[in-house]
């Protein structure tokens, strides 16, 4: 999906969101959407059917956005994920098919008996201390 380029791309470290201002519309792409959706090898894999289901993304941020010429933005996420470049056709996707990806995300999670939530490890326990 090819896209114009976007008015304003704003990041909120706070909230965790990238707001994309287009000409006709504004979306607001939470960073573990965008991290779950990554368009890099490591997340789509290497050929059709390859997805790799990502979890533990729930509290996931956004450090950095750095664009790429002009079509494409490079995302860099405190996990350390920084590989793939988002065109500004699939950040749209993304923001108009929202509910959509979001959807799919928890359905594909389900199935794979996976969370959002990340791992916690835990201290091993012994009953004598």
């Amino acid at each position: 999906m090819n896209a114009a380029a976007p008015k304003a791309v704003k990041l909120h470290r706070q909230s965790k969101v990238l707001e994309l201002c287009w000409a006709d519309q504004t979306h607001h792409l939470p960073a573990e959407l965008l991290r779950v959706y990554s368009p890099s090898a490591e997340v789509r894999g290497h050929g059709a059917g390859d997805r790799i289901l990502q979890t533990g993304k729930k509290y996931v941020a956004l450090t950095n956005v750095e664009p790429v010429g002009r079509y494409a933005l490079r995302l860099i996420f405190d996990d350390g994920h920084d590989s793939g470049l988002y065109t500004w056709g699939f950040l749209r996707e993304l923001g108009e098919k929202q509910t959509r990806f979001w959807e799919d995300y928890e359905r594909e999670l389900k199935l794979a008996n996976a969370s959002r939530l990340p791992a916690v490890a835990l201290k091993s326990w012994s009953p004598e201390g």
